[in-house]
Parts: structure tokens; C-alpha cells; sequence
């Protein structure tokens, strides 16, 4: 058996950045600079490595952080690398607003990926192993394993692996399987020892994946806790797989496929069948990236990619083991609370914090929750309650994502059940939850409610949640609006502001929104709301364009926006508009920008920060100065993007409340901007850290708020001890 080849040294660092160059001025007729979306989104991920490699982050965090980069490169693979190589097989030669046509974004994206993984591995072999080494977390290669180790997992292989394991022989008898989408492989070249002069065979060993790629060596052991992965176990034992043969070698692979569903909505009859079909068919798609070890005979290689039919530039080789995204289940298994993040409890506020009293309380006063350092319970509460309420006669909701145990479907379900007429849009759509969403539509069409997939050629993406209550004094609606999915599990991880309203003008305009949804109106008209493709876009830049007339005029002049993605042209041009006559931009970008800072003449008033941290910033908040009045402020599910303004049901809701206002303003936004730990995308496409930050106390917004939120659950909890010590007094 041949040693593995040694890690190798880490290579000169290359920063992932949207453009080679830094853009120049525009003078006359020139174009203005732009950042090219795929090569945004890979300087994005490069900042959630740096995480992983940050000594400032507990060190199981800094685990998690580099699955998170192995997992993020999937989906890119799967739907924007996929998308490209589609649109060169099609002979498209149209450039984006960045100037590059499809051909020449492969390459650089090959190029700045090529590095990622290096450097991603390179955090593995040299950072991580060697430090959870130091705290008796020990992960081992097949060469590494003691005697007793190899015995434990020559029992555990007999057990628990050889019997699910089918080996595929490749030969005119034998053609190539049909490998799933990211689905562990394992490349084996064969030799029969009678046959000299033919050359070796080549056979295939998919990994079921219903066994655990990474196996804890003898949990009962009391010595360090011991670890190796899956595809290491297989090769020690390959001998038992082909009995008669000599093996020359095995190699660990998986193979990306393109995984973005097309549906022509107009010519489908059933669309939740049409999906299911395409459902199938996904796992089948053409290949787009092989993933496969480095140390891989070159003539084997050679016969796997004719097999798939993938070009060279699509082949990555991996110095480790295959799919760091498997880490996330170790984090799972090893219990180190020393080596997390420290446990986090969130707040529910008083007024929210009583079921019963939730419409009567958000009847006299609008609430707001900023998760997850408010706790989602009020949301699902606000659910379970309209469920059981005798008052309550309908509930109208939207699904884009839930978990897999959703408490959201359970109340919907209980409330179809117990009389009331309850509406779900569920969205079939949603990129990589389409069975999931089956399944929640079916499962509330059995116990009677409404399930409807909203217009034809748009996703519902809106976060929205309308109840209709029969009172002393006539109907009265209820609402929820939110900037995250009603998804109880990713309101722990994201962040996100939900807002509760019974304020007529809002509440009537939902209704709306729903009715367009459920009915045939494709033309309806919103005073308050920004409703995506109806007024969305127009509204924002109406927005940004009054802010540039102000400025003009000498009045005060301010634009704060926190978005995930940033993209959209005129919406770019016309920030790049406001800033030259003077408007201060402040943008947080958490991931894609396209627009370009800090260029003199023409956006050197924009400034972009990114923040990345232990949550998901997910909230999308924007703010207008509105010359020195009270300013303009909108909460929403909306990114700055064609998608987001053209292709989608988005809600971006005002918030008018003085109170909620302060709060968004003086506390959220403002520990936005001030946040130490956030870097700043410059001219040439690269995220540096904030000038003096090195120097001044570290500042965390995310450790911030979780300091805050502690503080107002002592707070509460101190007042319901004393109001419980008054009543037994």
C-alpha cells in the first residue's frame, strides 16, 4: 500500500476579487465599472474561510466554518457554474454589466477556485488537525492507525459497511452506473495476476449514503477521541470487495451535477407532478465538477472523465479527504462546549411572551423581533393561537422555506382542523427544499387547507402571514411580515427582524398581496407596501433618486442599505447617480456586490462592509435620510437584484412606530456600521479590514446584540419573579 502523499505548503495566498484591475473614472462615454456577480460570490466565500482560519474563533467553529466553504461551493457548482457552461454549450457570446461573457468567467473562476480548495485544505491539514490534535481530537488516515484501531474497524467494516457496499465491475458487460449527484465514489484499479500484458481493469464503489462518512474510532475508549473518514475504512479493506485481483490503487471521488430545475410553468397542467418528475432527473445532470484525490493513476483518471464526458478544467484534485462539508456532523458528535461558540438563550419580550394576549397586545401597539437574539416563539405562537382562537375565522400564509419538524405546518394543519379557512402559498420552487415543499403541500391539502403555488413564472418569496378575527367591533386583521423564512431552526442561525401589525392601511394592503396571489390579478395597486414585480423596483429608485435631488438642493442627504446581494444595474447606476452629487451611502453587503466603491468622481461618498460572523446576516434593511424629516424605513425579503425585483413576490414593509424606528436606527444599523470585525470591499474587487480596527477594542454588532438581548431576559425574568413573589405575598 502506497504512504499518502504528504500535505503540501501552503501556496502564496490569492484573494478572490471581482475584477484583475482596479476600474478607472468614466470620462464621457465610458462605461461604468462593475464587479462580476460569480466573482463576487467567490470573494464572499473566501471571507467565510478566513473565519476557518481565524484563531479569534473557537476552534469547533472554525470547523464548521470550513464545511460551510466546501458547502457553498456545491450550490455554486450546481446552479451558477452549471448555468455557465450551459451558455456556452448554447454558443452565447452576451457579456454581463461586468463586460465578461461566459468563456472567460469559467476560466477565472477555475483559477480563483483552484486556490480556494488549496487554501481550504491547506487550513485542514496544517491549522485544524494539528490544533484538535493538541485537544485529544485526533483524526487519522488508514497509515496512522494503530493495531487496535485496525481491528476495531475491521469490525466495524464487517458489521456495519461490506454488507451495504456493491461493487460495479466496468467492462463491455458492465457500463458506466449512473453515479447520483455529490454522492461518495470510490475508483478502483484491478489487476488479475494471471493476465500480465492487460492492462488494469477499472471498477466503481458507490458509498451509500446512508452511512456516516466520518466513523469515531471505539467511542467506549478513554483515550483521545479518535476519527477517520469513511472512504479511508473502504480503501483498508478493499482486498475483501474483489476477491482473485490485485489492487493497484483506489481513489475517493464525487462528481457535481448541474442541479438547476427548468420548468416552462405555462405548459404544465399539475405543477407539483411536473416537479417531482424534475425531481428525479436532477440527480442525474449533467456533470459540471469531479472532485477526486490527488494521488489518482493519470490512465484511470483518464478513463473516469471519458466515462462522464467532463472536460480537464472541470477535474479538481484533492490533497485530503473528499467533501469537507461532512465536518458539520462532527461538530454534531464531539461534545466540547470549551471548543463552541458559548450557549445562547434568546428573548422573548414580556408583551409577547403570553399566547392569549398576543392579538389584544399587537392590537394596541406594533412589535418588532430581531432574531435570533429575540426568540421565534412569539411567530409561532402568533400561528398556534390564531389556530384556537373562537374569534379567529381565516389564516393566509406564505411557505418559501420550514424545517423538517415545522411547528408552522403543525399549527396550519390544527387550525384547517378546527374550522377555520386557512390558505398556504407554498412555494414548489425553492431551490433545494422542492421535496421538502412537496411534501408540507400535500400533507395540509389531507386535512382541508387551501394550498395554492402563487403566479405563473414568479416564486413567492414573500414572508407573510395574514389573520382575519371577528371582534366586538367588526373584522380586524392581524399581521406578521418578516425578512427570513418561517423556519423555527434557521431563526436560531440567521438573522432576521419580524415585525406584528393590526394597522388598517398595512393589514388591508397584505390582504391585497394575498388576493393577487390566490386570484388572477396582475395589476394591483399598493400606497405602502413595495410589492415585488408591481412596484418594488420603481419604488427604490424613486427612493434613491429623491435622496440625489436633496442632496442636490443642499439638504440632508443619507442612504443606509443591508442586503445580501447587490447586483441589479439601474439600481447601481443610480446609487453611483447619488453619490456623485453627494449622498452618504453606507451599504452592508453580506455576500454579491456589483457595485464598485470608492472610486473618485463617481462613488467615493459609497462605502460596502461585509459582515460575517457566528449567525447568518439574512435581514434586509432601507434606510433614507428624506432631507432631515422623518427619515424613510423598509424591512423586507428583498436583495437588490434582478431576481429579487423582477422574478419574484417580494414584500418590503415600512415601519412607522417612533419607537421601532429609534431602535432600527440607533441600535441596529448604527452597530452595523461600527462594527470592527466587518471588512471593507475596495476599488480592486478585494475585502480589506476597517482602517484602525487593529488598534481600537474589537467590536462585534452579533456579540452585541446577544449581550443586550441577556440583559432584557434577566430584566424580564427579575419582573416575573416579583410579580410572582407580590401574588404570593
Amino acid at each position: 500500500m502506497a504512504a499518502p502523499t504528504p500535505p503540501r505548503k501552503r501556496p502564496a495566498r490569492k484573494t478572490a476579487t471581482a475584477t484583475s484591475k482596479a476600474p478607472r473614472t468614466p470620462k464621457g462615454k465610458a462605461k461604468y465599472p462593475y464587479f462580476n456577480r460569480e466573482l463576487s460570490w467567490l470573494a464572499f466565500n473566501r471571507r467565510v474561510l478566513d473565519l476557518a482560519a481565524s484563531p479569534t474563533q473557537p476552534l469547533l467553529e472554525r470547523l464548521k466554518f470550513l464545511s460551510i466553504v466546501s458547502s457553498n461551493l456545491d450550490e455554486f457548482f450546481e446552479i451558477r457554474v452549471a448555468g455557465l457552461v450551459q451558455q456556452v454549450e448554447s454558443g452565447v457570446i452576451e457579456v454581463g454589466l461586468d463586460g465578461l461573457g461566459p468563456k472567460e468567467q469559467l476560466r477565472r473562476i477555475h483559477s480563483i477556485t483552484g486556490s480556494l480548495v488549496s487554501d481550504q485544505y491547506a487550513c485542514w491539514h496544517q491549522q485544524l488537525v494539528p490544533e484538535m490534535k493538541k485537544e485529544g481530537i485526533v483524526f487519522k488516515t488508514r497509515d496512522e492507525l494503530t493495531r487496535k484501531e485496525k481491528l476495531w474497524l475491521a469490525k466495524y467494516f464487517e458489521q456495519e459497511v461490506y454488507p451495504v457496499l456493491t461493487p460495479m465491475a466496468i467492462d463491455p458487460a458492465h457500463p458506466f452506473p449512473q453515479l447520483v449527484n455529490k454522492s461518495l465514489n470510490i475508483l478502483v484499479s484491478l489487476k488479475e495476476p494471471r493476465t500480465r500484458r492487460h492492462p488494469p481493469k477499472m471498477a466503481i464503489v458507490p458509498v451509500p449514503r446512508i452511512l456516516p462518512r466520518v466513523v469515531h474510532i471505539d467511542p467506549k475508549d478513554k483515550g483521545p477521541q479518535t476519527y477517520i473518514f469513511l472512504s479511508d475504512v473502504i480503501k483498508l479493506h478493499y482486498d475483501q470487495l474483489f476477491p482473485g485481483f490485485k489492487v493497484l490503487g483506489a481513489w475517493a471521488f464525487r462528481i457535481t451535477r448541474n442541479s438547476d430545475l427548468y420548468i416552462d410553468e405555462e405548459e404544465v397542467e399539475n405543477l407539483l407532478k411536473q416537479i417531482e418528475e424534475e425531481l428525479h432527473k436532477l440527480r442525474k445532470g449533467d456533470p459540471v465538477r469531479l472532485e477526486i484525490e490527488n494521488e489518482v493513476d493519470d490512465a484511470m483518471l483518464h478513463q473516469l472523465t471519458k466515462a462522464i464526458d467532463l472536460p480537464s478544467d472541470f477535474i479538481v484534485r484533492i490533497d485530503g479527504p473528499i467533501n469537507l462539508m461532512r465536518l458539520m456532523s462532527v461538530y454534531g458528535m464531539i461534545e466540547r462546549p470549551d471548543l463552541k461558540d458559548a450557549s445562547f438563550q434568546p428573548n422573548i419580550p414580556a408583551d409577547l411572551s403570553q399566547p392569549d394576549k398576543l392579538f389584544a397586545n399587537i392590537r394596541q401597539a406594533d412589535f418588532l423581533l430581531h432574531h435570533p437574539y429575540d426568540s421565534f416563539n412569539p411567530v409561532v405562537d402568533f400561528l398556534r393561537e390564531a389556530g384556537r382562537d373562537p374569534q379567529v375565522f381565516a389564516i393566509k400564509q406564505t411557505l418559501y422555506r420550514t424545517s423538517g419538524d415545522s411547528p408552522i405546518i403543525e399549527a396550519l394543519k390544527q387550525a384547517s382542523e378546527n374550522g377555520k379557512q386557512v390558505t398556504a402559498l407554498v412555494e414548489l420552487k425553492a431551490r433545494f427544499d422542492e421535496a421538502n415543499n412537496i411534501q408540507w403541500a400535500r400533507e395540509l391539502e389531507e386535512v382541508g387547507v387551501h394550498v395554492v403555488y402563487g403566479l405563473v413564472g414568479l416564486k413567492t418569496h414573500c414572508k407573510c402571514c395574514l389573520v382575519v378575527r371577528r371582534e366586538a367591533d367588526g373584522l380586524r386583521r392581524y399581521v406578521h411580515l418578516g425578512t427570513g423564512n418561517y423556519n423555527p431552526k434557521t431563526a436560531r442561525l440567521y438573522t432576521d427582524l419580524s415585525y406584528f401589525t393590526a394597522k388598517e392601511h398595512i393589514t388591508s394592503e397584505v390582504a391585497d398581496l394575498f388576493n393577487t396571489l390566490t386570484g388572477f390579478s396582475r395589476s394591483p395597486h399598493f400606497k405602502n407596501l413595495l410589492v415585488a414585480p408591481f412596484n418594488l423596483h420603481s419604488g427604490m429608485q424613486a427612493l434613491i433618486q429623491r435622496e440625489t435631488r436633496n442632496a442636490k438642493a443642499g439638504k440632508p442627504a443619507r442612504i443606509i442599505a443591508k442586503t445580501n446581494s447587490l447586483i441589479e444595474k439601474e439600481t447601481i447606476d443610480n446609487l453611483y447617480a447619488a453619490s456623485q452629487a453627494g449622498v452618504k451611502i453606507e451599504l452592508i453587503v453580506r455576500g454579491i456586490c456589483g457595485l464598485v466603491p470608492g472610486v473618485k468622481g463617481l462613488s467615493e461618498n459609497i462605502t460596502v462592509r461585509s459582515i460575517l460572523g457566528r449567525y447568518l446576516e439574512h435581514s434586509r434593511i432601507y434606510y433614507f435620510e428624506n432631507a432631515g424629516g422623518k427619515p424613510e424605513i423598509f424591512l423586507g425579503s428583498a436583495d437588490w437584484m434582478p431576481r429579487n425585483f423582477f422574478r419574484r413576490i417580494e414584500c418590503v414593509f415600512p415601519v412607522e412606530d417612533d419607537e421601532l424606528r429609534r431602535e432600527i436606527t440607533e441600535d441596529i444599523l448604527t452597530a452595523f456600521l461600527k462594527d470592527s470585525t466587518a471588512t471593507l470591499l475596495q476599488a480592486n474587487g478585494a475585502y480589506r479590514p476597517q482602517p484602525g480596527s487593529k488598534n481600537a477594542p474589537a467590536y462585534s454588532s452579533q456579540q452585541d446584540f446577544m449581550l443586550q438581548a441577556d440583559e432584557r431576559r434577566s430584566h424580564n425574568e427579575r419582573i416575573q419573579r416579583e410579580n410572582s413573589q407580590h401574588q404570593t405575598d
